[in-house]
């Protein structure tokens, strides 16, 4: 009898198992899916994969949830994604990922004191969510936040660098120019390698006025790509022409 009992437990396991690989297989293949419709900008498309799976939304991975807030971003679709919201909000201390989609989101949407109140209600802010905010502020026209919270973070990464220099040049004044050249000689040089470094760099000091300094930063630079060029010619257009000849 004891012998049963522990079989039958056993194959009853095995059903579980199964069943719970089962849907972390299809939840996968979801999200990789709606990864692939959001890269070729079908948004719709990818929510209407998502509304298949609406009634058990809730235990669907970050993967699925952040390719769905991809999706409510580009379409400024506020009112679906926050439904996704309220849906996940119980996960939401417990996963760095989901958290800088949804600022990310509001921010897309406009919603600045949304993605306030998410940013300021964070236990554990990481430079993900920190980049989240800096890049919302920037693209609202708020590049004085943006710089504002760089001076919170510890150890910026890359990303975090080149917002920092993106809100230095939205702004463009001396203030933000003396503070471009301080940071740029504070990060660490693997950094100076970087052509989105470089290329936000060189924005910046042109924007902020010290042509010279994005010169000569311009002509250290070994591997130059559009993007390089295009900082430079933004800056000056009389330059710009000279950089071809």
């Amino acid at each position: 009898m004891l012998k049963k009992l522990v079989n039958h437990r056993q194959i009853s396991l095995t059903i579980v198992a199964k069943r719970s690989a089962n849907i972390q297989s299809i939840d996968s293949n979801l999200g990789d899916r709606m990864k692939i419709l959001n890269d070729n900008r079908q948004y719709l498309k990818t929510l209407e994969l998502i509304d298949k799976h609406k009634n058990h939304i809730e235990t669907c991975s970050n993967w699925v949830i952040i390719q769905a807030l991809k999706a409510c971003s580009e379409l400024r679709d506020i009112q679906r994604g926050s439904s996704i919201h309220d849906l996940v909000s119980s996960r939401l201390k417990h996963d760095p990922y989901i958290f800088p989609a949804l600022i990310h989101f509001y921010m897309q949407c406009g919603d600045i004191d949304r993605a306030q109140s998410l940013f300021d209600g964070s236990s554990k802010k990481t430079l993900n969510i920190y980049g989240a905010m800096m890049k919302g502020y920037i693209r609202n026209k708020q590049a004085k936040k943006a710089i504002d919270l760089f001076s919170e973070i510890n150890n910026p990464d890359k990303f975090i660098i080149n917002l920092l220099f993106n809100a230095c040049a939205q702004l463009g004044t001396a203030k933000e120019l003396s503070l471009v050249k301080k940071v740029s000689l504070n990060i660490p040089k693997s950094f100076h390698s970087d052509p989105f470094i470089q290329t936000s760099l060189i924005d910046a000091l042109m924007k902020c006025g010290d042509t010279l300094a994005a010169q000569s930063l311009f002509d250290t630079i070994k591997t130059r790509n559009l993007f390089i060029y295009g900082a430079m010619m933004k800056g000056n257009n009389h330059l710009g022409i000279h950089l071809f000849l």
